[in-house]
């Protein structure tokens, strides 16, 4: 039987399309039925694409709605569980996958993240509410249980999940050669790039990162600590990078800039492959030497591929990264949380700012 809380709960909701809407709502509390368990939000964590979302720049409300509930990165809490929830009990602490399968072979393989039909859903995004409210209700498949150690950051287990599976996914393209990568080059220096760096540090790469902060900016002291050489793109351009480094084996885009992809391309050695992880919005042209571009990924036998989203192994890869970074760098996460904001100043934290690297808005404690 199902079990319904009658109250209501406040969220952060935005009307598509709409710039500057972002704006508190009154929902009904979720339901407990069979094979799902109320959660309770603690903290979201805000990216661009919340920003942009409240930008007007893309989102797509549920059916039947006319806003979406936007947030995609949550620590919660299991409240409830109802009949048939194994695996889970009230107190666990739980970070839930942002993507919902359509009826796709991929899906149904459990690879929403590869989409073939593209009529899936994604919470907080695509025609599905998201997490930024203090509750909701989720099924277990798509519950990941986060160890009590990592409460201070596993907020960040979702971008972490974006650059597991982005550099997984590379090494496994690589498998078509012989393939020894030495240097790799992380191109931007928010949460993705960072935590790229991250996982390419525990690869053994050197690493060279390049954004637009200045080297003595919190960015790159971290970058420094980690072992990376950061430079930025005022002094040191994306075009030249080649020149200064030499043979590139692997590039990872984390930007959300075409121009960059498109120079990046310019800059992967031979062999190298170049993951694009960035989403560009708007419609702007740029002119690019495709006729050297061609030149170079044919005969140099190069790969560029886009990665978007990620499945709930990528989550669990990341859980054992957490836990192999953290003896490695101690802090290194929580270093990266540059401001907490509490749920009333919503857009506070969706007004990013040039120091911010990830801002956590606080629903509740725990």
């Amino acid at each position: 039987m199902a079990t319904t809380l009658t109250a209501t709960i406040r969220a952060v909701a935005v009307t598509p399309k709409q710039p500057g809407s972002a704006r508190q709502v009154e929902l009904p509390m979720p339901t407990i039925t069979r094979g799902t368990a109320l959660m309770r939000v603690l903290e979201v964590g805000i990216d661009g694409t919340d920003t942009e979302i409240n930008q007007g720049l893309y989102g797509e409300p549920p059916p039947g709605a006319n806003f979406l509930v936007i947030g995609h990165e949550a620590l919660s809490v299991v409240e409830g569980v109802g009949e048939g929830v194994s695996g889970f009990r009230p107190g666990d602490l739980v970070v839930s996958t942002v993507r919902r399968p359509d009826t796709c072979p991929n899906c149904q393989a459990g690879e929403s993240d590869m989409c073939l039909f593209g009529t899936y859903t994604e919470r907080g995004i695509k025609g599905a509410h998201g997490y930024m409210g203090e509750y909701y209700s989720e099924a277990p498949a798509f519950m990941v249980k986060i160890p009590s150690a990592l409460r201070p950051f596993a907020v960040l287990l979702e971008p972490l999940s974006i650059v597991e599976k982005a550099t997984f996914q590379a090494w496994r393209i690589q498998e078509r050669m012989v393939w020894q990568p030495a240097r790799a080059v992380v191109l931007g220096a928010g949460p993705i790039g960072i935590l790229g760096t991250i996982l390419l540090r525990l690869r053994g790469l050197e690493v060279h990162v390049y954004a637009k902060s200045a080297p003595e900016s919190l960015q790159g002291r971290i970058l420094t600590d980690l072992g990376a050489t950061y430079q930025s793109v005022v002094d040191h351009p994306v075009t030249g990078i080649k020149d200064e480094l030499g043979q590139i084996d692997f590039i990872l885009e984390g930007t959300g800039n075409s121009a960059v992809a498109f120079e990046a391309m310019a800059q992967l050695g031979t062999n190298g492959v170049l993951c694009l992880t960035g989403v560009s919005a708007g419609n702007r042209s740029i002119e690019i030497p495709a006729d050297v571009i061609n030149l170079q990924m044919v005969l140099g036998n190069r790969v560029t591929f886009g990665s978007v989203n990620a499945n709930r192994r990528y989550f669990e890869m990341g859980l054992e990264h957490f836990q192999q970074a953290e003896q490695t760098w101690p802090g290194i996460f929580e270093r990266l949380i540059t401001r907490r904001v509490p749920f009333g100043d919503f857009l506070s934290a969706l007004d990013r700012r040039p120091e911010d690297i990830k801002t956590l808005l606080t629903i509740a404690t725990a």
